[in-house]
């Protein structure tokens, strides 16, 4: 069980990000009782000479007091205010209630005098709320108003209001925790999807940028190679075989990466180890490498720096984008990437004069299954807090507009 599950099981959810609407709660009862405590004994110093016995009282008072120190913390925690201290808090009050029938005179109780514990015993109602909802607050509320009934002067209008007030108080309290500890229970268990969905839109990035890209890259080193080390390369065969040998690299490390991943460890490192987060990229650097003689990069002659995340993103984002150009442009088609650095954001737009596609291919290709530009782009880009756009139409090419705005990825 977790964390947040231990918490329910005992009385106190805490909510996704550290936050419980209970904790609150549980302190407004601590400070209560303590109040409480205060209040019924100015009471009985101000009427403690008309008891019988007023000693009684005295030690029944001096009990209530050690007792309710010595449980503030608790009470102030529902980790620690378990069931066994809110029964002893109920015989507690309950004893002080009967004590009052015992002590006080007849003709006080019979004039509304109140009880000695007073507003006290709200309290252990309260906590019965806070711990397990509206059913034991109403049960302890029960006990005590047989109580007040049975010890200190029966069903007379004064106890009947007291008891319905306690009660209302009790089971309205019970039943807000019950509301707030589900809608706690709820959003934590949407963040748990949202944060699920996440990784696997991560997932899908890495294996589009990993075993899709290699599997592309199989099938065209295979056309250049005609087919097998045998074939025209245009070289020797030993040329051949290392190119051979590089694409079975490649497979292997790709193979091992999808083993891993199923068995849900982490993927091993297949590219550069990752720079640290803390020390800005230059987003030209990581994007001179798509740069050949089909695709042109236009950048600032300055460094545009971004954060070390964010400029490994956009450049995976562009590095995605720059593979559709070579996979859906055609052989001829040309592409263009101009970087460009603005004082709010940094803007890579990435253009070619392929055939284009039509409206709706794009959700065509997602509900197929493809996620190239769902996921390693769209994807990547939402992550970043940025947007990316796309416009095309048949015979005019494709447009590609990244845009990572900087103040959420200094």
């Amino acid at each position: 069980m977790t964390d947040g599950g231990r918490a329910g099981a005992v009385g106190g959810t805490v909510a996704a990000g550290g936050m419980s609407v209970e904790l609150p709660l549980w302190r407004a009862i601590s400070y209560f009782r303590v109040l409480a405590l205060i209040y019924a004994l100015l009471r009985y110093v101000n009427s403690y000479l008309h008891f019988l016995h007023p000693v009684a009282g005295w030690i029944f008072l001096g009990a209530l007091t050690l007792w309710t120190l010595a449980t503030v913390r608790a009470f102030a925690n529902p980790q620690r205010c378990t069931w066994y201290v809110l029964g002893v808090d109920l015989t507690l009050a309950v004893t002080g209630i009967v004590m009052s029938g015992l002590t006080d005179a007849p003709a006080r109780i019979s004039h509304g005098a109140p009880t000695l514990p007073t507003i006290w015993a709200a309290g252990t109602v309260l906590g019965c709320a806070a711990k397990g909802g509206w059913r034991p607050a109403a049960a302890a509320g029960s006990v005590i108003g047989v109580a007040n009934i049975l010890g200190h002067g029966g069903p007379t209008g004064d106890n009947i209001h007291n008891i319905v007030l306690l009660m209302v108080a009790g089971c309205a309290i019970g039943y807000v925790i019950e509301l707030a500890r589900a809608s706690e229970a709820t959003l934590t268990r949407a963040l748990q999807v949202e944060a699920a969905t996440r990784e696997r839109e991560r997932l899908s990035r890495d294996i589009h940028d990993g075993v899709l890209q290699v599997l592309a890259l199989v099938q065209r080193r295979g056309a250049e190679l005609g087919g097998g080390p045998g074939g025209d390369t245009g070289g020797s065969g030993t040329g051949g075989g290392a190119s051979f040998a590089e694409l079975g690299r490649l497979a292997g490390e790709q193979e091992r990466a999808l083993r891993t991943l199923m068995t849900g460890g982490p993927i091993p490192a297949q590219r550069l180890p990752e720079p640290d987060a803390a020390e800005p990229r230059d987003l030209t650097a990581l994007l001179r490498p798509y740069a050949d003689e089909r695709i042109t990069l236009s950048a600032p002659g300055t460094p545009v720096l971004l954060s070390a995340p964010a400029a490994g993103e956009l450049a995976a984002a562009v590095g995605a984008a720059v593979d559709n150009v070579r996979r859906h442009a055609g052989a001829e088609a040309r592409a263009w990437i101009l970087v460009e650095d603005e004082p709010e954001a940094v803007t890579v737009s990435i253009r070619d004069d392929g055939p284009g596609y039509a409206p709706g291919r794009l959700g065509e290709a997602e509900r197929a299954g493809r996620l190239g530009v769902s996921q390693s782009i769209r994807g990547r880009l939402l992550d970043l807090g940025g947007t990316a756009e796309l416009y095309s139409a048949p015979g005019e090419g494709v447009e590609v507009e990244l845009r990572v705005p900087r103040k959420a990825n200094q």
